[in-house]
């Protein structure tokens, strides 16, 4: 049964001079308890794909349903990460994660309890007073991730958080994503650049097309979620599989003197 839904959907948007049709009869259905990854050619509509299942933009055509309700502005229940934190730099790692918390409703004694243990499930308890200029880009993300915790969502939904990070901060990452999905087995949308990324977050990889975005292929990846997956033939056999489609979907090939 399906819990995030795209069906058919087109998106254009509007410029000053021109419009950008970014998906074209884009269909795609995600199970509750299911993780997904997202990845194609720059400019496919993969983040505005993310967009539209977070309620923050509405379709041009077709519909985006979550949990059998048609999608017509964000949900208290999904939850946004950025490749950006999005972290307020005048406010505690406690504070940033008590936001949300707070918005929706919660007593500040409330919001604060569950901040903190947010904080500890991702090893940041002791720089809960800290502020973001205080803390290295991992543990900016890790206080990113905290928040998607303590609003203890069924839709996680994420945009390349982990992009600017180096290689093993983004394992590290990767790993607490994991432990998270694990434990809480809700449904999760990842964005990214990244194969090697894509395999080891999503039980289902899926390639888009150029622009603009339709699915190209789905590549099931049933083995995600193994302990020693990372080392595993069946890990290095699946993103073969994935870089084969997206070198035929262009995704590889570059153009010397060509924009990036």
């Amino acid at each position: 049964m399906s819990f995030l839904s795209f069906n058919a959907v087109d998106f254009t948007y509007q410029g000053s001079d021109r419009q950008v049709r970014a998906l074209d009869g884009f269909s795609l259905a995600v199970g509750m308890g299911q993780p997904i990854a997202l990845i194609g050619p720059s400019g496919c509509g993969k983040s505005t794909a993310l967009l539209l299942a977070a309620g923050l933009l509405q379709p041009t055509g077709g519909s985006v349903l979550v949990d059998d309700r048609l999608l017509a502005r964000p949900r208290v229940k999904t939850s946004l990460m950025l490749q950006d934190s999005g972290l307020l730099p005048w406010k505690t790692a406690e504070d940033n994660v008590a936001l949300g918390l707070s918005l929706r409703g919660e007593t500040r004694r409330d919001a604060r309890t569950r901040a903190r243990e947010a904080l500890e499930r991702v090893g940041l308890a002791e720089f809960a007073r800290s502020y973001p200029g205080e803390l290295s880009g991992g543990m900016r993300q890790r206080a990113g991730l905290a928040r998607a915790i303590a609003l203890d969502a069924d839709l996680l939904l994420m945009d390349e958080p982990l992009s600017a990070l180096d290689a093993l901060h983004r394992e590290d990452l990767q790993n607490a994503l994991l432990d998270l999905w694990r434990r809480r087995r809700h449904a999760q949308v990842l964005v990214t650049h990244s194969i090697e990324e894509a395999v080891f977050l999503g039980s289902r990889i899926v390639v888009m097309s150029p622009r603009p975005g339709r699915v190209a292929a789905i590549v099931d990846n049933p083995d995600m979620g193994r302990d020693d997956y990372r080392s595993h033939p069946d890990f290095y056999r699946t993103c073969a599989s994935v870089r084969r489609l997206l070198e035929a979907e262009g995704a590889l090939h570059f153009a010397p003197g060509a924009p990036s």
